[in-house]
């Protein structure tokens, strides 16, 4: 969570750069080619992250800091302003989405028309792809989805936590939901309805798509069953009660990557990789993995990551970070365990061996991989003030194996509870006149905190990947998506109201209720 920060110096003729990033060969590569460098001639170390959400790639503090620590010829550190992270750190643009379905009485789906419209800089081209995720979730004679971009005078967007699947699955999951009203089905059987057996667009097939499951399990667990499909029937008080549900999905992608594995002469391993850790728990992850692949206990694997002089890896982005890496990590342990003889010892300089994963990834056939969930959430809303409490949530996913479970836990109830604020609480407004955000800061700009997370709970059901060597899929950024379409699922089960803006704020509750009694 710390600010953006960069410290950049020129060592002999090498320029190098100790930054907070999400991929240090990804930055390492952009200032070579931004300032005609030879890549022999740059370094990038990140090896301590407080935290990253898709916007610490390369970004301007970086070259401002190699741009002054050239002309001064001194070391420069330039740290932003959280204000100025507000402004240049790059954020989820808004979207306009519109979707229409057309199905039978029977609620299979016959269309699908999903429409998206996002903003970018005039400088900088990035569209926020919310459609794409209709392409993947349900079955239909026919498809059509399309993401457009307009520019205007703004800072420029970029990736945020589950880019386009976000936004995209409030839409599409709304849709649903007023589907199932209007054809007097039950959310979950609409959706099991139509779960589709292979690509509803591509036509290729699932390497696994546990949905169904994850629906089965998640309303047992919720306790779905017997629910009172009117909205409007529970009462606590003053409160008004409602549950919803929505799907979830996110691709499942490898990027590629080289990680070497040296034995050592005391019998342990080190391993290298460009990997980084922005608090998902990356580095316990790879030692589980490399202990695993191995053969040997954790206590005598090493783990250093972060240094872009360990070659080339993917980025710790899009849910691939550690299916990458741990992909490498294996391959390089497989290959050092056929050279090492056993009972035999190893020189005083160890003996190293490393891996390149880009020709096994380009063998694979063509799948659609995605990681799967199901999002229940049960609020209560008093309609005399407006207030929205989300009183539990919980959420089942099928995303792979599952390699260290209490850091999975935590990315997975960590998505959700950004669902919730998404749902409930935060928005970025502009002034019209200066076009700078009001309450540019962290106590301006209202985010859930903890007592507006009362219960959430996430769980998962067993569906490795049998393509991948360790069977992994991504948890990163699936835990997001649905969890703020199934809350205003619930909103409107607990007043009969369908709110198509967030976040559903008092006000907007108060003259939603206020025109429905109209």
């Amino acid at each position: 969570m710390e600010p953006h920060a960069a410290t950049a110096l020129w060592d002999g003729g090498r320029l190098e750069v100790v930054d907070s990033n999400q991929g240090t060969t990804w930055v390492a590569d952009e200032l070579t080619r931004m300032f005609s460098l030879d890549p022999s001639a740059v370094r990038v170390r990140s090896e301590h992250i407080g935290g990253g959400f898709g916007s610490k790639g390369l970004r301007a503090h970086q070259v401002s800091a190699v741009m002054a620590a050239t002309v001064l010829q001194r070391p420069v550190r330039v740290v932003l302003t959280r204000r100025q992270v507000f402004s240049l750190g790059g954020y989820r643009s808004p979207t306009t989405q519109r979707v229409r379905l057309g199905a039978g009485p029977d609620g299979r789906l016959r269309a699908v028309d999903h429409r998206s419209v996002s903003q970018t800089s005039t400088v900088w081209e990035f569209v926020e792809p919310s459609a794409g995720v209709a392409r993947v979730m349900y079955d239909a004679d026919a498809h059509r989805t399309s993401n457009e971009v307009v520019r205007l005078d703004v800072p420029s967007p970029t990736w945020m936590r589950a880019p386009g699947e976000a936004p995209g699955s409030f839409a599409i999951e709304s849709a649903l939901d007023e589907l199932a009203e209007r054809c007097g089905i039950d959310p979950v059987e609409l959706r099991l309805r139509n779960d589709p057996e292979r690509g509803p667009v591509s036509g290729l097939p699932f390497a696994g798509r546990n949905l169904a499951a994850c629906f089965r399990e998640g309303a047992r667990r919720f306790g779905w069953a017997g629910r009172d499909p009117r909205p409007g029937t529970r009462r606590d008080g003053r409160w008004l009660l409602g549950t919803g549900t929505a799907a979830a999905s996110f691709p499942a992608g490898a990027l590629p990557s080289t990680a070497s594995i040296t034995a050592e002469a005391d019998g342990t391993y080190t391993v290298r990789i460009a990997a980084a850790d922005i608090g998902t728990g990356a580095r316990t992850a790879l030692t589980l993995v490399a202990a695993d692949a191995l053969g040997v206990a954790t206590d005598r694997v090493r783990v250093r990551i972060g240094d872009s002089d360990f070659g080339p890896a993917g980025i710790a982005g899009g849910s691939m970070g550690t299916r990458s890496w741990a992909w490498a990590i294996t391959t390089a342990a497989g290959e050092l365990r056929d050279r090492l003889v056993p009972g035999a010892t190893v020189p005083p300089e160890g003996v190293t061996v490393r891996s390149d994963t880009t020709a096994a990834l380009g063998a694979l056939a063509q799948k659609e991989r995605h990681s799967f969930g199901a999002q229940f959430a049960e609020v209560a809303v008093d309609v005399s003030t407006g207030e929205v409490r989300v009183r539990r949530m919980l959420g089942i996913f099928a995303a792979g194996r599952i390699v260290n479970p209490l850091t999975a836990r935590g990315q997975l109830v960590g998505g959700m509870t950004w669902g919730i604020s998404m749902a409930l609480h935060e928005e970025a407004v502009r002034d019209r006149a200066s076009g700078s955000l009001y309450g540019p800061d962290l106590a301006g700009y209202h985010v859930a905190a903890h007592a507006d997370v009362p219960a959430v709970e996430a769980g998962w059901v067993d569906d490795p990947d049998p393509d991948d060597p360790v069977g992994i899929k991504g948890i990163g950024e699936i835990g997001i998506v649905g969890a703020a379409a199934a809350v205003a699922n619930a909103v409107w089960h607990a007043t009969g109201v369908r709110h198509r803006n967030l976040p559903i704020r008092p006000d907007r509750v108060l003259r939603e209720a206020g025109d429905a009694r109209v």
